[in-house]
């Protein structure tokens, strides 16, 4: 009896034993849940950072296919030789991101002019004739537009660009796409590099334009001033 009363006693502190494990492997299952969860969040992309990866994919193009022009245009300005370099490893990048997370690029033709989305296809060709011919006037104004290009790239990377406002996409407000709107790290990841390399060119182009017009002289063209002279260092 007291050999069948310590096996039944055996029996149900293992049968406790279980419950309490599997109980507990259920709570760690539903909180590792709730983890993928998060972490499918961030590597995933809503419509709006979609977007806003699809436009820059074509504005980082537009920056390189502008310096490779004007670089024709000035064969002894070097720095837009040196910055279409750049640019080429910025539109890259966009294009990487856009093909992880399983899209289709909207650029089908590298050609320097050529822009194929669908939805800001025509909006860059304009932008990179307008620039083009800016460009055409002399060699100090096709510096400005190189500073210009910088300028509007780092404005469009931090916020929702306006001609995506504009659509008719339900996004509404400059605050919901770009790089304050994002909570994906990779499209973190990415803006921060781009972000970096706009700050350095936007210096060097600066830096040309200042010795036709004197230090310090450099008018801010799309950014506000002050934010202007702080990544100047002034």
């Amino acid at each position: 009896m007291k050999t069948l009363n310590q096996t039944l006693l055996t029996g149900l502190v293992g049968l406790a034993i279980i419950a309490g494990t599997s109980s507990a492997m259920a709570r760690g299952g539903k909180a590792f849940s709730k983890n993928n969860q998060a972490t499918t969040k961030t590597m995933t992309l809503d419509k709006n950072e979609q977007a806003h990866l699809m436009f820059m994919r074509e504005e980082e193009k537009l920056a390189r296919d502008v310096y490779l022009k004007l670089g024709e245009m000035y064969p002894d300005s070097r720095i837009f030789g040196k910055i279409d370099d750049s640019e080429q490893k910025h539109t890259m990048a966009v294009k990487d991101m856009i093909e992880k997370y399983g899209f289709e690029d909207p650029n089908t033709n590298d050609n320097v002019g050529a822009y194929t989305g669908k939805d800001y296809g025509e909006y860059f060709t304009e932008k990179y004739n307008l620039l083009v011919k800016r460009a055409s006037i002399s060699e100090l104004e096709a510096l400005y537009v190189g500073a210009f290009i910088e300028e509007l790239d780092m404005q469009d990377i931090n916020q929702c660009p306006k001609v995506i406002v504009e659509a008719d996409n339900g996004i509404n407000d400059v605050s919901e796409c770009g790089k304050i709107y994002t909570d994906n790290a990779d499209a973190q990841k990415l803006y921060g590099f781009l972000l970096d390399g706009s700050d350095s060119h936007l210096a060097g182009y600066v830096k040309n334009i200042e010795k036709y017009t004197g230090k310090g002289s450099y008018q801010a063209q799309v950014l506000p001033q002050a934010e202007v002279d702080k990544m100047l260092g002034r």
